[in-house]
């Protein structure tokens, strides 16, 4: 395992797909992931349970596929997946990252 990474070090090790996690966390388990970008065709789109109606009526009138930009996501001490993650100020200064054993 990786230890005592900075933050720089932390995003480059999501952009790979690894999992990483702050050694200071107190809550059990959690991670950070990247979930990475994806192409949604629009035949698909009124299939998607993610997105409310007003939305998916929207995207079909634009007539194309609709791309999904990489985005940090965080397994919680719950077990839920929080998407669209952001670092805090101490986040981002602190040097305890760790990249975790798959």
């Amino acid at each position: 395992m990786n230890r005592n990474l900075n933050f720089g070090q932390a995003v480059e090790a999501l952009k790979q797909g690894k999992r990483v996690a702050r050694q200071g966390w107190n809550g059990k388990g959690m991670f950070v992931f990247q979930r990475p970008g994806d192409v949604l065709s629009k035949s698909f789109l009124p299939n998607v349970k993610s997105l409310p109606d007003a939305v998916k009526k929207y995207l079909i009138d634009q007539d194309r596929d609709i791309e999904f930009t990489p985005y940090f996501c965080m397994y919680s001490a719950t077990g839920d997946i929080v998407n669209g993650w952001l670092a805090s100020q101490t986040d981002m200064q602190a040097e305890d990252w760790c990249v975790l054993e798959d």
